[in-house]
């Protein structure tokens, strides 16, 4: 494409309505979508790959007048809103999960009101923008920091024609996943003892039950893999060294006692496969969950660790960003916004969090107000370490800080949940929200995008994507039977980022805290943790805590990608592999989605 002359450069489409609309309709299906799969997988996936394809197709394709730039604020808007709902899935899933588990138990659950917990979204969304705002110049311009994702992402938008072929086989993915998806819900290939709600038993008869043979059947699952490549192996590797590994090992040593008497411990949903291995309820709830949960806790609490050197340069980067915009004048605001719309953006952000705490049961005024100050403060804080990781390795050490934000709140708020989660909520919001948008700035620093109309949009319209989230929560539990809801364990849905932060609230509540386990499990986690591949132990620590029937296909997807990788080139993985598995994921998802609401509308 030829750059426009100086005399047409006001014309040059770049922020129009077209782009904004698109970004928003892409922003909330990719947001729906993705909380579904992140309740499913235990992590999310960017939308900025679909938005970006998507976005070609359309702008370009359809209505034959998009430029690079339109396009690159079509994905800005939609990866904005898409990233929003991650920041809700990790946290808010927990005090469902957690008010279901005290009902049954004491016969009084949590009261919460969905109106505090949206205010949290809400000033989450805003915070995580404009704390980001004056990093920009610093962080990309100067700094020259790498964003893998946002250089990922401009090498797409860049691509030219080959973005319809690409749209094709997202689309494609879409269909295949949506019609497989469909067909296992209908149960058309059912057949007890071997495939039941898409649980497939692959042990024939000869592969014991403490190797949890079992696969599940989800085209998602195996997507994610191939997107993830040799990256996610060591997801893989942390499901195979708990279920073939340290569970025979188990078993063998009558760790988790007389196999014959392992029934009366399980715990399955009713009619899965799950029924006939009741070896696998005993391992899963008594041993490989809380391990997993020690491990999750060790490699998250790692993982800030190793990015506190990030705290110095971050402060650093933002003391000059100060300097910079104080003594560049107008020529140097003119591609960022006012600093007079960080302050504001703050101030309408504590706000929130305010009455978002004062509406919740058992909170004071002063609570309210110490909730919002160290609250801000320390979201400021938390926003500035994330952005400054992903900046360097992509990596974003979300689950910690979310652990960290609530087991603070409820110190500070007398163990006040509800209100603890609103605070949780819009910490993990806004690190999503500015890691996300320091991405989105580096692929329009790459592709000679204006940063004041990127931070703009985004400024505008991120709050919808907490909406959104929240909301597909709310619909998600409702779908459930007995009051138990629709995800969590043993479920299709287990929401292993949430259950690991209900578990550490509820020992934290009643000290029935496995100690032993959660040591052993945080021991593991922190030394993987400060392994020179980012994130190691929270990888491993979710393969241990997800069924393996899950992990098992997430495998089977990184060994193929790697064999095609191999076979065919990255061109191949770039242009076809990624737009097919994109398609896979989000086409299962909005499928799964679909069923759920159908099954509330026809009041089943």
């Amino acid at each position: 494409m030829n750059e426009p002359q100086n005399s047409s450069i006001k014309n040059y489409r770049e922020l129009t309505w077209e782009a904004v609309v698109l970004g928003i309709l892409q922003g909330i299906i990719l947001n729906i979508a993705f909380v579904y799969a992140a309740l499913k997988l235990g992590f999310s996936i960017g939308g900025s790959t679909v938005a970006a394809i998507t976005g070609y197709a359309l702008l370009r394709g359809v209505l034959k007048k998009g430029t690079i730039v339109e396009n690159n604020i079509n994905q800005t808007i939609a990866s904005g809103i898409n990233t929003a709902g991650t920041g809700v899935v990790f946290t808010l899933p927990a005090l469902f999960m957690l008010d279901a588990k005290m009902r049954v138990e004491t016969g009084q659950g949590i009261d919460f009101s969905v109106w505090p917990l949206l205010l949290g979204g809400l000033a989450g969304s805003i915070l995580g923008v404009v704390l980001i705002i004056p990093l920009r110049k610093q962080m990309i311009d100067l700094d020259r920091l790498k964003f893998p994702s946002g250089v990922a992402v401009a090498t797409i938008l860049q691509t030219g024609s080959s973005g319809i072929e690409k749209f094709k086989l997202l689309l494609m993915g879409v269909f295949l996943s949506g019609i497989w998806k469909l067909v296992m819900i209908l149960g058309l290939l059912d057949k007890p003892g071997v495939l039941m709600h898409e649980e497939l038993n692959i042990s024939m008869g000869i592969i014991p039950d403490q190797f949890s043979p079992v696969i599940y059947l989800s085209l998602m699952n195996v997507a994610a893999g191939l997107l993830a490549g040799r990256g996610g192996l060591p997801f893989f590797i942390g499901g195979v060294l708990a279920w073939w590994i340290v569970a025979p090992i188990a078993v063998s040593l009558g760790w988790v006692g007389n196999i014959e008497h392992l029934h009366v411990l399980a715990d399955y949903t009713e009619g899965s496969i799950s029924d006939g291995t009741p070896v696998f309820g005993a391992l899963y709830g008594t041993m490989i969950r809380p391990l997993g949960i020690g491990t999750l806790i060790g490699g998250a609490l790692m993982g800030v660790i190793v990015s506190f050197p990030a705290i110095k340069s971050a402060f650093a980067s933002l003391s000059s960003a100060a300097k910079t915009v104080s003594s560049g004048g107008k020529k140097v605001g003119s591609d960022e916004l006012s600093i007079n719309v960080v302050i504001v953006g703050m101030v309408g952000a504590m706000v929130l969090f305010f009455f978002g705490s004062l509406m919740t049961d058992g909170i004071t005024v002063t609570q309210a107000l110490v909730s919002s100050v160290v609250g801000t403060i320390w979201l400021g804080l938390a926003g500035l370490i994330v952005a400054q990781a992903t900046g360097m390795t992509d990596i974003s050490p979300m689950s910690g800080m979310a652990l960290i934000s609530v087991t603070l709140m409820m110190f500070l708020l007398n163990n006040n949940v509800a209100a603890a989660m609103v605070v949780g909520i819009a910490v993990c919001v806004a690190i999503g929200q500015g890691a996300d948008m320091m991405q989105d700035l580096k692929t329009g620093f790459m592709i000679g995008a204006r940063p004041i109309k990127q931070q703009f949009v985004q400024f505008l319209v991120t709050w919808i994507g907490a909406v959104v989230a929240i909301a597909m929560i709310y619909i998600l539990w409702s779908s459930g039977e007995g009051g138990q809801g629709g995800f969590g364990e043993g479920t299709a849905l287990p929401a292993p980022q949430a259950g690991a932060l209900m578990g550490i609230i509820d020992g934290v509540m009643n000290g029935n805290i496995p100690i032993d386990k959660y040591v052993m499990g945080g021991t593991i986690g922190f030394l993987l943790g400060a392994a020179p591949l980012g994130g190691l132990g929270v990888l491993i620590g979710l393969a241990m805590y997800l069924p393996f029937s899950i992990t098992l296909g997430y495998g089977i997807g990184c060994l193929i990608s790697m064999y095609l990788l191999k076979k065919h080139g990255v061109s191949f993985y770039e242009n076809k592999l990624v737009p097919l598995s994109a398609g896979l994921i989000v086409g299962e998802a909005l499928m799964g989605v679909g069923h759920t609401l159908f099954e509330l509308m026809m009041g089943g």
